[in-house]
C-alpha cells in the first residue's frame, strides 16, 4: 500500500493536471466560438453561390467544362485535413484512419500517382512516417484559416485537373454538426458533380406551377466558367472551417472529459488516504495499547 506521503503528493499533481486541463477546454472552447461564427457568417455565401450554380444549370442541361468531364482515374490527389496539436481525442487518429482506407482503396493506381496535400502537422507526420511525400507544407492553414490560401490551394488542383495532370481530387475531413459530435466524411472535390444540382427553378402558383425563365449578361458558358471555380474555392474554404471548428469541438469535449476524470480521481485518492491515514492511527493505537498491556 501507497505511504501517506505518496497518496498525497499523487493527489496534489492530479489538481494541479486539472488545472491544466481545464485551462485547456476554456481556451478550445473560446477559439470554438470563433470558429462557429466564422462558419455562421460564410455558409450564407456558399450557399447563395450554389443557388445561383442551380439556377442556371437547371435552364439548360447541354453546358460542358472541363470540371464536370468524368474520365478514367489514372492520378489522384486526396487533401486532407488533421490539426497541429495533440489533446483532440480521437480526432487525429480518425483522420489518419479514414486515410489509409483511402489510399488502399487507390493503391493500384501506384505511389508516384497519389498526390498528397496534408492540413496538419499531425496528418503530415502520418504520412512522413508512411513514407508518403507531401505535396507542400500546409500547417499554417490548419491553425489559421485563409480564405486565400485555400484559393491558392485550390487554383493549383484547378490546374492540375484542367491540365489532365491529375484525374480527381478527394477530401477528407470532419464536418461540424455539434460541439459533441464532428461526422468524419470523404467527399469528392473534382470532377464537380453538377448533376446533383440540376433542379428546376419554379414559383408556385394558385393555378399551376411557374418555371423561371434567366436573360443572361454576359453569356452563360462565360458565367459559369468563372463561378464554377468560385464555388470550388468556397467549397475548400468551407471544408477548412469545418474541420477547424470540429478541432477545437474534439478538443474542448476531450478536455472536458478529462477534468472529470480528475475530479473523480482525486475523490478516489482522498478516500484512500483518509483510509490510509486511519488505519496508521489504529495501528498507532494498538501498539500502544500493546505497549502498556505489556508493562502490567
Amino acid at each position: 500500500m501507497a505511504s501517506l506521503k505518496e497518496i498525497k503528493n499523487r493527489i496534489g499533481s492530479v489538481k494541479s493536471t486539472k488545472k491544466i486541463t481545464s485551462a485547456m477546454k476554456m481556451i478550445a472552447s473560446s477559439k470554438l466560438h470563433r470558429a462557429q461564427a466564422a462558419i455562421n457568417n460564410f455558409l450564407p455565401y456558399q450557399q447563395k453561390l450554389d443557388s445561383i450554380l442551380t439556377n442556371l444549370l437547371a435552364s439548360d442541361m447541354s453546358y460542358e467544362s472541363p470540371f464536370i468531364q468524368k474520365r478514367e482515374t489514372k492520378r489522384l490527389a486526396i487533401v486532407v485535413f488533421a490539426s497541429n496539436s495533440s489533446l483532440a481525442g480521437a480526432y487525429n487518429s480518425n483522420v489518419i484512419k479514414e486515410f489509409n482506407v483511402t489510399y488502399a482503396k487507390h493503391k493500384e493506381l501506384g505511389k508516384e500517382n497519389i498526390l498528397l496535400y496534408p492540413v496538419g502537422k499531425k496528418i503530415a507526420d502520418a504520412l512522413r512516417k508512411q513514407g508518403l511525400t507531401s505535396q507542400g507544407d500546409y500547417r499554417e492553414m490548419a491553425d489559421k484559416p485563409s480564405y486565400q490560401a485555400v484559393q491558392d490551394l485550390a487554383k493549383e488542383l484547378i490546374a492540375k485537373y484542367v491540365a489532365k495532370e491529375i484525374d480527381g481530387v478527394i477530401l477528407i475531413y470532419h464536418h461540424f454538426v455539434s460541439t459533441g459530435t464532428q461526422r468524419l466524411q470523404t467527399v469528392p472535390f473534382l470532377p464537380f458533380d453538377l448533376e446533383q444540382k440540376h433542379s428546376v427553378n419554379t414559383v408556385e402558383t394558385d393555378s399551376s406551377t411557374v418555371q423561371t425563365d434567366y436573360i443572361l449578361e454576359p453569356s452563360k458558358e462565360e458565367i459559369l466558367e468563372s463561378l464554377i471555380p468560385t464555388v470550388l474555392y468556397s467549397r475548400l474554404y468551407a471544408a477548412l472551417l469545418d474541420a477547424n471548428a470540429s478541432e477545437h469541438a474534439a478538443r474542448t469535449i476531450a478536455m472536458q472529459i478529462a477534468s472529470d476524470n480528475a475530479d473523480e480521481l482525486v475523490q478516489d485518492l482522498t478516500i484512500q488516504y483518509n483510509k490510509s491515514r486511519q488505519q496508521a492511527v489504529t495501528n498507532e493505537l494498538l501498539d500502544i495499547i500493546g505497549g502498556a498491556s505489556a508493562l502490567q
